[in-house]
């Protein structure tokens, strides 16, 4: 029997192995603040007060396995404290429908989906209709190097541990993001890998015809 999604199917092997078959994925009732609590809002916003903080509770670890202390600094700060030198900027060629058509159809087709409620499986059916606007989205990204805000949102979905199901502790968080980052993303990266290729190619021509280790009417013509 062969499988599409083989780390699905691992799993579920996994869970009839260990008799962990029933798996509870709806929350309706939440221990808040010692009182367990039915309404919805208010279980979504501490959802999302728990998830966005609980990486700050546990001990940070570097290759070694040693914990670091943590200094609180946001991602942005360390960043500009560690790169204040920032180097010349880079400008990517533009994209095409047809390249945009071929990342498109190289996703696998999930029934999953984000917030917009558009699987890659729907995002494939209106490909033909969706590529002109798409790629002059895409091209604005690409030229302004700025990443649209609405595409950065996710929806979260608590999952069961173990344990008692109204504690917040004892679940995890799934991630379920739009299909149009990952389009943006892979597109990034081929453009990126690109680019990186040309650059370094010019600069291998460059040392190269300085110091005369071809000769001239070789590098003369690229």
């Amino acid at each position: 029997m062969k499988s599409n999604n083989k780390s699905k199917t691992t799993w579920n092997i996994v869970k009839t192995i260990t008799n962990n078959k029933n798996t509870i994925n709806t929350v309706s009732t939440m221990n808040i603040n010692d009182k367990l609590s039915s309404n919805p809002l208010d279980i979504a916003k501490c959802f999302n007060s728990y998830f966005s903080s609980v990486a700050e509770t546990h001990p940070i670890k570097n290759f070694s396995g040693k914990n670091i202390t943590n200094n609180n600094n946001d991602p942005i700060t360390y960043l500009r404290q560690n790169l204040s030198q920032l180097s010349s900027s880079i400008k990517l060629n533009n994209t095409t429908t047809h390249e945009i058509n071929k990342i498109i159809h190289s996703l696998k087709c999930k029934h999953s989906y984000g917030y917009d409620e558009i699987s890659s499986r729907i995002l494939k059916i209106s490909a033909p209709c969706i590529l002109p606007p798409l790629t002059c989205i895409f091209n604005k990204v690409l030229s302004t190097g700025i990443f649209p805000d609405r595409l950065k949102f996710s929806e979260l979905r608590p999952l069961l541990k173990k344990g008692d199901i109204t504690e917040f502790s004892n679940c995890r968080s799934i991630s379920l993001l739009t299909s149009f980052p990952k389009l943006i993303e892979t597109l990034f990266l081929k453009h990126c890998i690109i680019t990186s290729m040309i650059i370094i190619y010019w600069l291998v021509i460059s040392m190269v015809s300085e110091r005369n280790y071809l000769p001239k009417q070789l590098y003369t013509h690229c």
